[in-house]
């Protein structure tokens, strides 16, 4: 992660290139189904709106509705440990340091020493629990 800077930076241009190569089996594909289509159309089995819909379903731009719902939603993939949620850290970081600060200029420079006292009390209790074997039911 870059620190922000109000100078730009010149980075080298990367090279990039998209290879190409003939596909016999995808080109006989496309071909009978060009013809699969054609005859369908003469035959009066296939209509211009179908044929632009299974268009669209082949080309995988279809529907983005159809099948949502069983896929599973994004509320049950969030992680269920409260120290992975990063809006709760970011919210604990920063309670810390606003109230660090306005304590930093209503109390001094005592509030330091109180805040590493805490730190350090809340790094033992951390390191306690960790090594805190656990039980084998668990």
């Amino acid at each position: 992660m870059n620190f922000p800077s109000i100078f730009r930076v010149n980075r080298p241009s990367r090279f990039n290139i998209n290879p190409r190569h003939y596909d016999p089996v995808k080109e006989e594909i496309a071909s009978r189904t060009e013809m699969i289509k054609k005859d369908l159309e003469s035959k009066g089995v296939l209509t211009p709106e179908e044929e632009a819909l299974l268009e669209r379903r082949m080309s995988g731009k279809g529907s983005t509705i159809r099948g949502a719902f069983t896929s599973g939603s994004p509320i049950k993939k969030q992680p269920t440990k409260i120290m992975e949620k990063t809006g709760l850290v970011r919210m604990i970081i920063v309670i810390l340091l606003t109230g660090g600060f306005g304590s930093y200029i209503y109390f001094g420079p005592v509030v330091g020493y109180y805040f590493l006292y805490l730190a350090a009390a809340g790094a033992l209790v951390f390191g306690l629990f960790k090594l805190k074997p656990r039980k084998k039911d668990e």
